[in-house]
């Protein structure tokens, strides 16, 4: 079976702490790592929690980037999918990574519809 789409869910630790509860600057690299990625931006969606942590949405017409930031933790969840051969989620992701200042990261890509889970361990330089 063909793959149908591509998810990359990336663990980043060890990131810039005040970057993480910034919720402007935050929208505005998911909104630079999809244009990046060659995607065309539908909608965007970020929440401020209090007393820190972000999490938001970029919906593309391919799918969608999301974050859910911890920052008394350095953490980041985050989560790339993307639909068709147009979007290289894997530039979105670097992006998102360098941005935060990501020292540590675990980076896995899903292929999607394929009728089998079967992660890949990537390595993005």
């Amino acid at each position: 079976m063909e793959v149908l789409g591509r998810q990359i869910i990336a663990e980043l630790w060890d990131c810039n702490i005040s970057t993480l509860n910034n919720i402007e600057l935050i929208k505005q690299v998911f909104i630079d790592a999809a244009l990046q990625a060659g995607a065309e931006i539908r909608e965007v969606v970020f929440h401020q929690f209090s007393p820190y942590g972000i999490s938001g949405v970029v919906i593309i017409s391919e799918s969608h980037l999301t974050i859910h930031s911890f920052p008394e933790k350095g953490y980041a969840s985050i989560d790339v999918y993307t639909c068709g051969k147009k979007v290289d989620p894997t530039i979105a992701v670097k992006y998102i990574t360098e941005a935060l200042e990501a020292k540590k990261s675990e980076i896995i890509e899903i292929p999607r519809g394929m009728g089998t889970v079967q992660p890949i361990l990537l390595e993005i330089e």
